[in-house]
């Protein structure tokens, strides 16, 4: 994943490219499944982004991981043309799978930064990451996601403010993050020995165990409020039903994520207890905000009671070992283990 220069890079007995151990090479990782417009629209913008901050001593370097086995988005890379932008197939389904494929390939570089398909980074978004990175020797450096939406909102969905997404001041602290806009420093990842669990492949969640054992080795993350990416919401996600059925799979992946954290029988126990009583109020809360809604004629407590009541229904099943596989290409929902 050369740069600038014409000097054919180093081949790995992979067939991969690295760098020489004397560059800093940061690999900006894209995970897609059949979204080649969103792919097309996204290229050329990281190019942009990686042009602002390549230097010699630090090369950057664009990697489109594709989890469909037919590997529809070789095309859209090859169009573009770009020596930069590297293209592999992960075959094996799920998103746990893609996002560790992008730390296989990243072997010999500093930095992965993670971003979706469907977002678009705003000027300077790669540039604040790695300034943030290099002010706080933080493992990992998360940035701000605001949406930007196909069409009007289906009202109860507006009304709800769903799609608003915390904001936080750069430096902060954090023991949590998604992949969505994410650098994390290689090294930093290797020495907490961390994957991505392909239990959570299908259901989602799999970043959020990842990032939460990063903290818990010691490692610090922080909030890089500067970089901001653009999530592209289409119409098929502007709908109450997506809404409540995304706040149940938080629930019910949040609840399983716990009890990987839990480690030993008697902790998983006592956290299948937590998850109950974390759950339960929520569900009857929320069923009771959703009713004072009804009597009243609040869109907003409606809308925010319902959300809230089936992120409780998800935290409970997920305590008891149901799992949303909200990714499976079929869909289901399943018991562990089954």
């Amino acid at each position: 994943m050369t740069a600038s220069d014409t000097t054919p890079a180093p081949t790995r007995a992979d067939g991969g490219r690295s760098l020489p151990d004397s560059r800093v090479e940061v690999l900006i990782g894209v995970l897609t499944f059949r979204r080649p417009d969103d792919l097309a629209a996204l290229l050329p913008v990281l190019l942009e982004q990686a042009a602002e901050v390549d230097r010699p001593e630090r090369r950057v370097g664009v990697l489109v991981v594709d989890n469909d086995p037919q590997g529809s988005a070789r095309g859209v890379v090859d169009e573009l043309g770009s020596a930069l932008v590297r293209y592999v197939v992960e075959p094996t389904p799920g998103i746990a799978a893609a996002r560790n494929r992008v730390l296989d390939e990243a072997e010999g570089c500093t930095f992965v930064v993670f971003i979706d398909d469907d977002e678009r980074p705003r000027p300077g978004w790669l540039a604040h990451l790695l300034r943030t990175q290099e002010e706080t020797g933080a493992a990992a450096v998360a940035g701000a996601v605001v949406s930007a939406f196909e069409g009007p909102l289906d009202p109860w969905v507006r009304d709800g403010a769903f799609f608003s997404r915390r904001r936080l001041a750069t430096g902060t602290v954090i023991d949590v993050a998604a992949t969505n806009n994410l650098l994390l420093d290689v090294a930093a990842v290797r020495a907490a020995g961390l994957r991505f669990d392909a239990a959570f492949g299908l259901s989602g969640g799999s970043d959020t165990l990842f990032t939460r054992l990063l903290a818990a080795s010691g490692a610090r993350l922080v909030w890089c409020d500067e970089a901001v990416v653009t999530d592209s919401v289409p119409s098929s996600r502007m709908t109450r039903e997506w809404v409540l059925r995304r706040a149940f799979r938080s629930g019910n992946s949040a609840s399983r994520v716990d009890l990987v954290l839990a480690g030993s029988a008697p902790a998983r126990s006592r956290a299948r207890l937590r998850g109950a009583r974390r759950g339960a109020p929520r569900l009857v809360a929320g069923l009771a905000r959703w009713l004072l809604g009804c009597v009243v004629g609040s869109a907003p407590h409606r809308a925010r009671g319902l959300r809230t009541a089936c992120r409780g229904a998800g935290m409970l099943t997920g305590s008891f070992g149901v799992v949303y596989h909200e990714y499976r290409r079929a869909g289901a929902v399943t018991v562990a283990g089954s």
